[in-house]
């Protein structure tokens, strides 16, 4: 299952949908169990998520999230493909 960008700031973006990330959901009996996607390791892409989040947070949306400096610092020194 793939999700809009703007539901997920820390997801990569997919590779050939414009528009989605790459993102995924496990159910067993009608109850979500995993909700997964490929995490997005580049701290300059994220770093500029982050900054649109605390726009949309400035603007009303509750669910924004803050900035996360020390995740951005800490994708500055290398995160393997992972998902999350």
């Amino acid at each position: 299952m793939l999700h809009p960008q703007f539901r997920s700031p820390l997801a990569k973006w997919h590779r050939s949908i414009p528009g989605l990330t790459e993102q995924f959901e496990l159910f067993l009996n009608k109850h979500e169990v995993c909700n997964a996607y490929t995490e997005l390791n580049d701290p300059v892409v994220q770093s500029e998520r982050f900054a649109d989040q605390v726009k949309d947070r400035e603007n009303g949306d509750d669910e924004a999230m803050a900035i996360y400096e020390n995740f951005c610092t800490a994708l500055e020194y290398g995160l393997l493909p992972t998902t999350g």
